[in-house]
């Protein structure tokens, strides 16, 4: 019975279908029947999220071929398909988007009572095509959908945004990763001009000369370089985790970020080796003075979104450090941290959220004392922020490490920049934590004491398993890995 719901739905489609049809749905549903919308989005996000590990049962770790592979003709004329599949790389990328989208419909439940089918709606359009960016095959698909995730999330922070900045908040987050990815269409259009194809794997297996790799990288890389974000084109991501509501912040920690570097081991890594060999240095410049700046001003801001922002920034250029270190260790070890930051940031953006419902403040010179009032949000913060820190046992510290393992193989400075921006990681950790949490009660600024209940409880403890399966037995992910890295490694003809 298991073996023929395999063979009828290991193609995915499900995964794709879903979430639409869960979103046009409650369109037809007058706004008055709050509580039937909230049930039809929420369920089937969570269709999506228990279907989506099917494929796992049925995937060959043993192949780096793309696997479930399905084609439709778009563009025939202009051998344009939307293709689609999935290998060991962004099998769990998948996993982790479906896994997330439940919580922010949970999330925004009570909050629910304006434009409730509009907020169901927009998370699981975004939903759909968040799904799809992690599956396409096709490059020129490959930009149209990532493009399009920005228009639901435009959305979310101009109309569920919680301050009077929002639209500028908005505005900013789309016209900063609108206009790099500009580049990376024309990008495209050239490989379309000299392939005849947008398809990925035959772009793999072309040889392009090494001035036209230095083109292409350049213009992808101003593409994803703001998606990740990587300094100096960061600017948008504190903004608009101030501005979104805390589902919008979350879903926004959680996978947006990851397009950008999924895209450089996608796209600029594979495809251009030669140029990606020359511009090493450039991104380990780049990514330790992100490290170190973004650490350091992480401990001067007085937001507790904004903490949270700056620090996802230097984790991300972390990543990018291991990305671009030539070997498995670096590239491997990147991916885990990727998967790590789709849970521990978008589990303390949900602590803060938590906090901004009670006191409506997230500036931290108000808060202090909370473990006498808070003593159960104030337990799962702590473990929240030992995974920020990167201790042992944790999901952060599985594939920092061996992030570090791969840059100092490859450069020794560039690794000690990066160990010291953890470091710095622990000390803004602590001072977060000790402030929030520790110290005396100030009742002139807090006056509703209450810990977390039942319902938020229940959405932490998916975040504190999560954490804890990839710190503990992280053997799953490297096993279904493996071999699509070692392809990638020995494709892009790293020495």
């Amino acid at each position: 019975m298991l073996e023929h719901f395999c063979e009828c739905y290991s193609n995915l489609s499900g995964l794709i279908l879903c979430p639409v049809l869960g979103s046009i749905t409650p369109l037809f549903i007058p706004n008055s029947r709050i509580r039937p919308i909230r049930l039809i989005g929420l369920c089937a996000s969570l269709i999506t999220f228990l279907y989506s590990p099917v494929p796992r049962i049925q995937f060959d770790s043993s192949t780096a071929k793309s696997q479930f592979v399905e084609s439709l003709r778009w563009l025939p004329y202009e051998n344009i398909n939307f293709y689609l599949g999935i290998d060991g790389i962004s099998l769990f990328f998948v996993i982790l988007t479906t896994f997330l989208i439940p919580i922010c419909i949970s999330v925004g439940w009570s909050g629910m009572r304006s434009y409730g089918k509009e907020y169901i709606t927009a998370f699981l359009i975004r939903e759909f095509l968040m799904i799809a960016v992690f599956r396409m095959l096709d490059l020129l698909l490959f930009y149209v959908f990532p493009e399009s995730v920005l228009i639901p999330m435009f959305i979310i922070i101009g109309v569920w945004g919680s301050r009077q900045r929002k639209i500028k908040a908005a505005y900013q987050f789309f016209l900063y990763t609108l206009l790099g990815s500009l580049f990376m269409l024309l990008a495209i259009l050239l490989i379309l001009f000299q392939t005849g194809t947008t398809d990925l794997q035959i772009s793999l297996t072309t040889e392009f000369s090494e001035r036209r790799q230095i083109f292409l990288w350049i213009a992808s890389f101003a593409s994803f370089a703001v998606k990740v974000p990587m300094v100096p084109v960061h600017i948008w991501l504190p903004e608009a985790h101030v501005e979104a509501p805390t589902a919008g912040s979350v879903i926004l920690a959680g996978i947006p970020l990851k397009f950008g570097t999924y895209g450089f081991l996608r796209f600029s890594i594979p495809m251009f080796p030669e140029a990606t060999l020359c511009f090493t240095p450039f991104i380990y410049t780049l990514s330790a003075i992100a490290i170190i700046y973004t650490s350091l001003t992480t401990s001067r801001q007085i937001d507790l979104k904004k903490i949270i922002a700056y620090s996802s920034v230097a984790h991300m250029n972390l990543v990018t450090i291991g990305m671009f270190s030539p070997n498995i260790q670096g590239i491997g070890g990147s991916i885990l941290p990727m998967l790590s930051h789709g849970l521990v940031p978008s589990a303390l953006f949900l602590c803060v959220g938590v906090l901004y419902d009670r006191h409506k403040t997230r500036l931290v010179r108000y808060y202090g004392g909370l473990v006498s009032t808070m003593p159960n949000l104030s337990t799962i913060f702590f473990s929240f922020t030992l995974a920020n820190m990167s201790s042992p046992g944790t999901s952060s510290f599985i594939g920092e490490f061996p992030i570090l393992v791969g840059a100092f193989q490859r450069n020794s400075l560039v690794a000690t920049l990066a160990a010291l921006g953890m470091i710095l990681g622990a000390a803004y950790s602590l001072w977060l934590y000790n402030r929030v949490v520790s110290g005396n009660l100030k009742p002139d600024f807090l006056h509703k004491f209450s810990d977390s209940n039942g319902r938020e409880v229940s959405i932490f403890i998916p975040f504190l398993v999560g954490l804890v399966r990839m710190g503990v037995h992280p053997k799953v992910f490297p096993d279904c890995m493996h071999t699509s890295v070692s392809n990638l490694v020995q494709h892009g003809k790293f020495h």
